[in-house]
């Protein structure tokens, strides 16, 4: 059996790289000419003459495919044989835009249209390669899913994980049914939800049936240390936008990816132009050399302690610090808020919040040095991100002295600051642009329900949702935004393929690089401000 399948697949290679039957009729032919000269010279007549008459046969038959006629699928059986210099006509791409008259004015009440396809084969590239691998930090899916590996996912550990979420998400042959808990702060749940739709319209029938409970809260709430015990039951699989190291919530990621429109934020597409665009109006040399923030200082501590850092009649910290105030951005425009025009200064500060903020891919995108104040929590890309490559890390303890030593450091190396601020743009639009962000949510999804150890069905208290029933209820820029980030069409590729786990070893050395990146910068912080002290 072994032999028979090493042959079976030395032939199909053989096959593939042209050397199959072409190869077998050549070598046949070849044969017959040297059993003797007798029959040679008639073999070799016959020969000749059925290939002058495959030749004139073949003319014909072009031509007559050529004017049109019935023998049109001959010629079409050329095109099995693959030929780079021929490009394959792409077959009719057919939009579905927003279909609100068959909703009618109380969408949210009525059922699905029902005419978007449920499934959807992608076409093979013309050249046969396959897809392309994702970005490295798609391998923290399977880390984040480690907690199930052996046990898999219950319907009772599912149940589990309702006490906060927010609402539950079945799908089941390819529609996705809701059943809502509580209302979200502001239109989180919304935009997750229509995030969620997006990826089903691009992958059509490729989201397997799954359940899930998604909690839109910021900070995560299943804590490790609840289920190290040997008798202690799995944790339930709770989903949001971050996590961090002593909790085993799933990242997913946040809904400003598809707009925020109480602050006016597009949706993720338009905004990496804008962001773009942002960039080229004032080079890095010309910017103001100087450390940026603005936000609202309220919702944490470690902002309060922040805002110290502000430059005083007293001292000079490099840092330039704002207080963001949206309800008066509100009233007057959000003229002052947008994000593409604060491009302009060489470093940018990210500090967390109450958790995790959305605003750290906006400064990662502008080409300035990111300063990221010491981060307790992650989002489903910023493991992916390296310290000294993509940022300088900033001590959360000594944030003043910190970031002044950063900025002068970048000030003094002005090439290295620049290429690392052009590392965090580079990765945020190459690595984190909306075809990737929709490939994760594909990924983890799809391994998510590898877990599940039970047929999910749809719940009583469920509705079915679409994208006619959230878009067409909504006014002004929840719509506007939904508009702009609606899929029309299934996607004519397959997603990216999903690198493998880490291996014990690989990931210790990820984590190893970075955290001696981290010690580097302050053993150089604290020469810089050894050799202060002995200056003054």
């Amino acid at each position: 059996m072994k032999e028979h399948n090493m042959q079976v697949q030395h032939r199909c290679l053989s096959s593939v790289h042209g050397s199959g039957h072409s190869g077998h009729f050549t070598d046949t032919i070849w044969r017959q000419f040297v059993m003797s000269p007798a029959k040679s010279y008639v073999l070799f007549s016959f020969t000749v003459f059925l290939l002058v008459g495959a030749l004139v046969s073949t003319r014909l038959l072009d031509s007559a495919a050529l004017g049109g006629g019935a023998n049109r699928a001959v010629t079409d059986r050329k095109s099995l044989t693959f030929d780079p210099r021929i490009t394959k006509k792409p077959r009719n791409k057919i939009e579905y835009p927003l279909n609100c008259t068959a909703a009618g004015r109380h969408a949210h009440t009525k059922s699905c249209p029902g005419t978007y396809p449920t499934s959807y084969a992608p076409e093979e590239d013309n050249d046969g390669t396959s897809p392309s691998t994702c970005p490295e930090y798609f391998r923290w899916i399977h880390e984040d899913l480690r907690p199930w590996a052996r046990t898999g996912i219950t319907r009772e550990m599912v149940e589990r994980a309702r006490k906060t979420a927010n609402f539950r998400l079945v799908i089941v042959k390819g529609k996705a049914y809701v059943e809502t808990y509580t209302k979200a702060f502001q239109s989180r749940d919304t935009f997750t939800l229509w995030g969620i739709l997006q990826l089903l319209r691009r992958y059509p029938g490729r989201i397997p049936d799954l359940d899930l409970m998604f909690d839109c809260v910021d900070w995560p709430v299943v804590l490790r240390n609840a289920y190290c015990a040997p008798d202690a039951p799995a944790p339930p699989p709770l989903f949001r936008y971050c996590a961090n190291d002593q909790t085993y919530d799933i990242v997913f990621p946040d809904w400003s990816f598809w707009g925020w429109p109480e602050v006016n934020i597009k949706s993720w597409e338009p905004q990496l132009k804008d962001l773009e665009e942002g960039n080229r109006r004032i080079k890095w040399s010309d910017r103001e050399p100087y450390a940026y923030w603005k936000g609202n200082p309220t919702v944490a501590p470690t902002r309060q302690d922040l805002m110290k850092c502000n430059v005083s009649e007293g001292q000079e910290w490099n840092a330039r610090v704002f207080v963001q105030d949206w309800i008066k951005e509100q009233q007057e425009g959000y003229k002052q808020s947008d994000l593409a025009s604060q491009c302009r200064d060489r470093f940018k500060i990210y500090i967390e919040g109450s958790a995790w903020s959305v605003s750290e891919k906006y400064i990662l995108a502008c080409d300035s040095v990111t300063l990221i104040v010491t981060p307790k929590y992650y989002d489903f890309y910023t493991r992916g991100l390296m310290p000294l490559h993509h940022y300088w890390p900033i001590n959360d303890h000594d944030k003043c002295r910190s970031i002044k030593f950063a900025v002068d450091w970048g000030n003094s190396h002005k090439k290295k600051a620049k290429a690392m601020g052009r590392a965090a743009s580079k990765f945020i639009q190459d690595e984190l642009k909306l075809d990737y962000v929709y490939d994760y949510m594909f990924h983890l999804l799809n391994q998510y329900s590898k877990l599940m150890r039970y047929q999910p069905t749809v719940p009583p208290g469920a509705v079915e949702y679409c994208a006619e029933r959230l878009a067409c209820a909504e006014e002004g820029l929840a719509r506007k935004f939904m508009e702009e980030s609606l899929v029309q069409s299934p996607k004519e590729t397959s997603p990216c393929t999903l690198p493998p786990s880490y291996d014990p070893s690989s990931l210790n050395d990820v984590l190893r690089k970075r955290e001696n990146s981290i010690l580097q910068v302050e053993s150089w912080q604290r020469a810089y401000w050894e050799n202060q002290t002995k200056q003054s």
